[in-house]
């Protein structure tokens, strides 16, 4: 039987743990307890989503500031029932709740917050020079961009689907799944040509 405490202990990945992703601000003000049904199919998803997409991030950008992660179905759903942006339970791209569906469904992701790239958003730099970093470097599902500090929803998935949106201008889709990117790969590498070098994820055993 987890506890909410037992679970937040569980380490899905060299630096990030469950407790990172449980606070929720809906469940906090409103008086929920985001707790997951199925806290075994969340923890299997949250590692293969920190291990593949996180880690790499935090090993070349620095902290990595998780800004809505986990959210149990009651949370999420009354989030979208009250107009909390949430979406829908049964919303296929709903990423925050990790023990909804089982084998090629399974997904996790998280809103996340880059310090380092925000710093240079605030100053006008484009969101797509981290779009194409992000395309060219990790094995995402799906990223989908917010104007605020240039926070993005990251999913992972077993069976990865490619795609960009922004609500960022220009707004819209930046790549559909099974496209190719319009811009040559030494055009995107000119975007980011003075980011941190990549450092690739060491595999590591959560421990």
């Amino acid at each position: 039987m987890w506890s909410l405490e037992t679970l937040g202990r569980v380490r899905l990945s060299e630096h990030f743990y469950m407790r990172d992703f449980l606070y929720s601000e809906i469940a906090a003000f409103y008086g929920f307890q985001n707790m997951p049904e199925r806290p075994d199919l969340a923890i299997e998803c949250g590692r293969a989503f920190c291990q593949a997409l996180l880690e790499p991030l935090q090993d070349t950008f620095g902290r990595v500031a998780i800004r809505s992660g986990y959210r149990s179905p009651e949370v999420n759903r009354f989030g979208n029932e009250n107009g909390l942006n949430c979406a829908r339970n049964d919303n296929p791209i709903e990423c925050h709740i990790w023990d909804r569906d089982e084998g090629e469904n399974r997904i996790a992701g998280a809103s996340v917050v880059i310090p380092w790239f925000a710093d240079h958003y605030e100053k006008g730099r484009d969101w797509r020079d981290l779009a194409w970093w992000l395309h060219d470097h990790l094995p995402y599902s799906e990223v989908f961009f917010f104007p605020k500090l240039c926070a993005f929803n990251l999913v992972w998935r077993p069976v990865a689907r490619r795609r960009i949106d922004s609500y960022i201008a220009p707004r819209g889709c930046l790549l559909k799944p099974g496209t190719e990117p319009e811009e040559a790969l030494s055009v995107r590498r000119e975007r980011y040509v003075d980011f941190p070098p990549f450092l690739g994820r060491r595999e590591r055993p959560p421990g």
